[in-house]
């Protein structure tokens, strides 16, 4: 039985040399030509092929687009020019970073391609969402852009992944992970901070940035057309302190529709492969009833918010220090848990002050914590306004407006105890 393939290389210098070889190649049916990436979709929408050989120039042609090829079960091959197969940072690297797993030469014969497409079907689309194909790309010495986040003994690839997310209500999220960020960088663990709130991030603005540029949504078109590596993501983002980078937020949350997840996951995937450390902020919401209004290729606003939480080491839950914020982060944690069954979480209740939780606040979460969510405390972070209030005038951190404060003590302990984990990963990738 002949596997019906949709064929996509309209445009290409040798669009008639493959379409001969495609009609030859035994156990193949060619059951439409498609001009355009959208062509495709509408085709692949109505289940007419199992796999889809296409162009790698082909126009429109997106890591989304791979993706969403993969969840509806067809196999996606691509054909790229003879002359350019092999070369560093040519059309093979690009595509794989798109999620192609399969990459022929156009060039290829009608028996070989036909073996190439069978073993593909047979094998399935990749079972994950994972669309980073690239190794590592060391910059040159002269390169004018931020040079990886690599200190010594640190294995790309390897590092860690950390969410801050919590309830709504403003517990605090993004105050913590830019405190956090910072003074992980101070310890001497590079970090990368990025905004992905979809709903408003503030990170740009907390820390002065106040241009209408977004680090994250650029770099998501990068992932999205297969050129983000690490010397593009290090474009994209800001340089803010020696050993800590930032990609900033959306400025408009109506901006939502550019974080799609399969380009976020890409971009997580290459900041593994630039810093020991990547803070994430995060939104609040991770609800997921969008899947059953829309259909599944349609954008889903919470996307980005659910598959940073899936692909992180830890998720660093924040709630507030009073009755109200105790049940929120309380129902949160069950809810994170519905969402991703695996996630790793640390709770750091928030604007901690006298009378709030009784007497002893500490004794008083951690009892309800391990009663109702059946998780340990591991920070309180001191209620301490006029710290916060000296930071936002500023547009710096709070290692820089209120070195002595309270609550500045409270995240240098936070980041030693997240320090410790995050060496403990790179001791045991130099081991192995």
């Amino acid at each position: 039985m002949s596997t019906p393939v949709l064929l996509a290389v309209t445009g290409a210098p040798w669009e008639a040399d493959v379409v001969q070889r495609t009609e030859r190649a035994p156990g193949i049916r060619v059951v439409r030509r498609c001009v355009d990436i959208a062509d495709v979709m509408a085709a692949a929408v109505s289940g007419q092929a199992r796999a889809v050989l296409l162009a790698d120039a082909l126009p429109r042609l997106s890591g989304d687009a791979v993706a969403a090829l993969h969840a509806r079960g067809i196999t996606v091959l691509a054909l790229v020019d003879p002359t350019e197969t092999g070369a560093p940072f040519g059309p093979e690297d690009r595509l794989s970073r798109m999620g192609i797993e399969r990459i022929l030469p156009a060039d290829v014969s009608p028996s070989d391609l036909a073996r190439a497409v069978t073993e593909a079907v047979e094998a399935g689309p990749p079972m994950s969402a994972s669309h980073f194909g690239g190794g590592f790309v060391p910059l040159s010495p002269d390169s004018p852009i931020a040079p990886p986040l690599e200190p010594a003994g640190f294995q790309p690839g390897t590092g860690r992944l950390i969410a801050v997310w919590g309830p709504t209500g403003a517990p605090g999220r993004s105050t913590v992970a830019v405190n956090l960020a910072y003074e992980l960088a101070a310890k001497g663990v590079p970090t990368l901070l990025a905004d992905a709130d979809v709903y408003g991030g503030t990170v740009a603005q907390m820390l002065g940035m106040l241009d209408e540029t977004s680090g994250l949504a650029a770099a998501a078109r990068s992932a999205s057309n297969g050129s983000l590596d690490l010397i593009m993501l290090a474009k994209h983002a800001r340089q803010v302190e020696p050993g800590l980078l930032v990609l900033t937020g959306l400025s408009r949350a109506d901006r939502w529709t550019e974080l799609r997840p399969a380009a976020v996951e890409t971009i997580w995937s290459t900041a593994r492969q630039l810093a020991p450390c990547t803070v994430v902020d995060v939104s609040f919401c991770i609800e997921t009833d969008e899947e059953i209004s829309f259909d599944s290729l349609a954008p889903r606003r919470n996307g980005a918010t659910v598959v940073t939480l899936e692909e992180a080491d830890e998720v660093i839950v924040v709630g507030t220090a009073d009755p109200v914020g105790l049940t929120r982060v309380i129902r949160a944690i069950h809810e994170l848990r519905a969402v991703v069954p695996s996630a790793a979480i640390r709770v750091v209740m928030n604007r901690v002050r006298s009378g709030a939780l009784g007497g002893s606040p500490r004794e008083a979460a951690g009892a309800a914590l391990a009663q109702y969510a059946g998780v340990e405390l591991a920070a309180l972070l001191p209620f301490d306004q006029s710290a916060v209030d000296a930071a936002m005038t500023h547009g710096r951190s709070l290692s820089e407006a209120a070195k002595s404060s309270k609550l500045r003590k409270s995240f240098q302990q936070l980041a030693a105890s997240v320090a410790k984990d995050v060496t403990a990963v790179d001791v045991a990738a130099v081991a192995t």
